[in-house]
């Protein structure tokens, strides 16, 4: 597995957010497992992923690798736990294309925070895609009141707010490992799921879709990205992450003729233009 740190960076974010992409469809796909039993088969199937992958790269060090990185790597699993949960409830209530758009703001929350937690100055352009953010999150929000998935739109919110929250964390312990930090959030998982569900007996599909779904579309795909991100501009990745905010939407109306309301595109269509306008500024800065 160690050849994949010789692809180049940009083509693994690209990989990554394709792998993200298909989360929406696949939860679709379940028969009968409820919102617990799949948080934790996908937990299960993403840690156990992640375990092979960490021992084939750092071998008999890999338990040592888990510790070094203390109560920050387990706060950060524990950001990440509140994500998962919160990207599963969302998408079994409102549209793939709600949840992926306001996912995208993850950007946005982050000079929100930076700015709340770091007193890092906010540039009247920053503002200005903050602002822009708002309008279109509040667009959609809007839409979804005669539809009945307003909830899930306010769930949908936990996700790049949690992400946010992590990347804060890793810029404050510049020595925390985020490979743990998957670990301990996928193990935060197992736990809750395995206590919240009356049985974790499923049906043989639908413990293949939450395989597919924790091994492949979760755990590659977070894996892409996090290698990637390291030999890749934060803007280039702000930008090639959008690739799952697209493709996302495109496969559950390809494969299940799911098609958002007009205040979606709307709405998404102004979010998209904010983290566009907030990516591109920062490379102006650089």
């Amino acid at each position: 597995m160690k050849s994949i740190y010789k692809i180049p960076g940009f083509v693994l974010i690209l990989m990554g957010a394709f792998f993200l992409s298909w989360g929406g469809l696949l939860v679709r796909e379940f028969d009968g497992a409820d919102i617990w039993q799949i948080l934790f088969w996908r937990a299960f199937f993403f840690t156990i992923t992640l375990i092979i992958f960490i021992y084939s790269i750092y071998k008999n060090e890999a338990i040592s690798v888990i510790k070094k990185s203390g109560f920050p790597g387990i706060l950060g699993g524990f950001a990440m736990s509140l994500g998962f949960i919160a990207y599963i409830i969302s998408m079994t209530q409102t549209t793939v294309a709600n949840v992926l758009f306001i996912i995208s703001t993850q950007t946005i929350w982050l000079a929100v925070f930076g700015y709340l937690f770091l007193r890092e100055k906010i540039s009247l352009k920053t503002l200005f895609s903050i602002i822009l953010a708002m309008i279109g999150i509040t667009v959609m929000i809007k839409g979804s009141l005669g539809t009945g998935s307003l909830f899930g739109n306010l769930v949908a919110l936990f996700i790049p707010i949690n992400f946010a929250f992590l990347i804060l964390l890793i810029r404050k312990f510049t020595k925390l490992d985020l490979v743990p930090a998957l670990f301990y959030g996928g193990t935060i998982i197992i736990i809750i799921g395995f206590f919240m569900s009356k049985t974790i007996i499923i049906t043989p599909h639908d413990l293949l879709i939450s395989f597919v779904l924790g091994a492949f579309q979760h755990a590659f795909g977070f894996i892409c990205i996090v290698i990637g991100t390291r030999s890749t501009p934060a803007v280039t990745v702000g930008l090639l992450m959008l690739t799952e905010t697209l493709l996302g939407p495109f496969w559950v109306w390809l494969f299940r003729s799911e098609i958002p309301p007009m205040s979606v595109f709307i709405g998404g269509s102004i979010i998209v233009a904010a983290v566009i306008f907030k990516t591109l500024e920062q490379k102006k800065l650089r």
